[in-house]
């Protein structure tokens, strides 16, 4: 390893953005020291919203590099990097979100968690979440995991009449790790998958039959051992789907387009002019149909997309340490390695970085990307579509989402998708 003094500064700058998150509760609570309205305590504030920690020391790393080599190599650093990844998230992320997109999942995942409890005899609202943990993140395989997160996220989110924190942080890390695992069925919706899937010649059959059913057996798990431990809190805390129910018809043309338009980003995904053009005519779309939406949510999409691009910016600068990590690695230690990274490090981009070391066998490839979908629930930068559901779900926290906590409570869900996916043979 022999870093240039940009790529240290890169490295020392983006473990400082990964204790900040760490800190984000203590700095809230500090700006409350501060008259409510006063520039300390509004700056505060805003230093101790997770979604901007990675945006702020990214421009700080930006204007050191500006001062260090002249402003013209940050244009050129800049050019370099691709902002697909937050442009498409934030396009997903405002449609899954709206209303009559809501209104059809929720129909479904209704009308399945009837027919189950009705067989089972259990309790609607343990079948309510046992269905909405499982179907939500699986779907992400087909409508991608950012919507799938999104979509599930405001379900849950609805659900909730009375807070507890224990039975919080256990919920958003079983969702976390059940989404980033639950969209390996397609090669194209979980981003670690969708980095490599073209220069490793990975096809549907391939990333089906070698993560599928692995996949798609710690969801299911994962989501029934939460309803099993957690099962009197969740009835006393939680209301069943048919209670929050939005008993408004839904005319079938305007679910229909809204679909459409899913549909047609997700088809966009890798060209961010076209998903952008097809979002801006979305929003037309809504205008038109403003008697069938709620708010529309660009502030928090907005966000979430100003927190990926943060992470977009330090990625490059991290090769220099993390290659060689990659290549000095057997197959399992590889997968436990790949795993603990994921949580100090975006999935995808660690995976985007395996795919450029050469001479990788096709055990250690697995391997790579098995363990970064595996630890994709550990923190909230740990995958994309994190960043979706923490602010979605964020409200329902009353002190603040502390991500030790959330490292701890995703241990268990992680352990399992840690066994499937790296132990199970297939």
């Amino acid at each position: 390893m022999n870093p240039s003094t940009v790529e240290l500064l890169g490295a020392v700058l983006f473990g400082l953005a990964v204790f900040h998150t760490f800190m984000v509760g203590k700095i809230l609570d500090f700006s409350h020291r501060f008259p409510k309205d006063s520039a300390a305590a509004s700056l505060l504030h805003f230093a101790g919203e997770i979604e901007v920690v990675f945006g702020l020391w990214g421009a700080l790393l930006l204007i050191v590099m500006g001062v260090m080599n002249g402003f013209g190599s940050v244009v050129e650093y800049q050019s370099q990097l691709h902002f697909t990844e937050p442009i498409f998230v934030f396009c997903i992320m405002v449609i899954a979100a709206t209303k009559p997109v809501l209104w059809l999942a929720q129909k479904l995942i209704q009308g399945l968690s009837l027919v189950l409890a009705h067989a089972t005899k259990l309790p609607q609202v343990l079948v309510d979440v046992f269905i909405l943990l499982v179907v939500g993140p699986l779907a992400g395989s087909f409508i991608t995991e950012p919507a799938a997160m999104t979509v599930t996220a405001l379900l849950l989110a609805r659900m909730i009449h009375r807070v507890n924190e224990n039975l919080m942080y256990v919920a958003l890390a079983v969702l976390f790790v059940n989404v980033s695992i639950g969209g390996a069925l397609t090669p194209y919706a979980a981003p670690p998958i969708l980095m490599v899937a073209s220069k490793w010649g990975w096809d549907l059959a391939t990333v089906f039959s070698h993560f599928g059913w692995k996949a798609a057996s710690a969801v299911t798990i994962n989501a029934f051992f939460f309803v099993l431990f957690f099962r009197l809190k969740l009835r006393s805390h939680l209301h069943p789907l048919k209670v929050v129910a939005d008993s408004e018809t839904m005319p079938f043309s305007v679910v229909g387009l809204h679909y459409a338009f899913l549909v047609l980003v997700v088809l966009c995904a890798h060209y961010p002019a076209l998903a952008m053009g097809t979002f801006l005519f979305f929003l037309g779309m809504t205008a038109v149909t403003s008697q069938y939406q709620d708010r529309i949510r660009l502030k928090e999409a907005l966000l979430v997309a100003f927190f990926l691009g943060g992470i977009i910016v330090f990625g490059p600068l991290q090769a220099w340490w993390l290659t060689p990590v990659l290549k000095s690695l057997n197959s399992i230690g590889l997968f436990l390695s790949a795993t603990a990274l994921t949580a100090v490090t975006d999935n995808a981009a660690l995976t985007f970085l395996g795919s450029q070391v050469e001479g990788l066998s096709e055990s250690s490839k697995y391997f790579l990307v098995a363990g970064a979908i595996a630890g994709g629930g550990l923190t909230i930068i740990a995958n994309a579509p994190n960043a979706a559901g923490f602010s979605i779900l964020q409200d329902k926290f009353p002190n603040g989402v502390h991500p030790g906590r959330l490292l701890i409570a995703a241990l268990a869900p992680t352990l399992i998708a840690v066994l499937f996916l790296g132990f199970m043979p297939g």
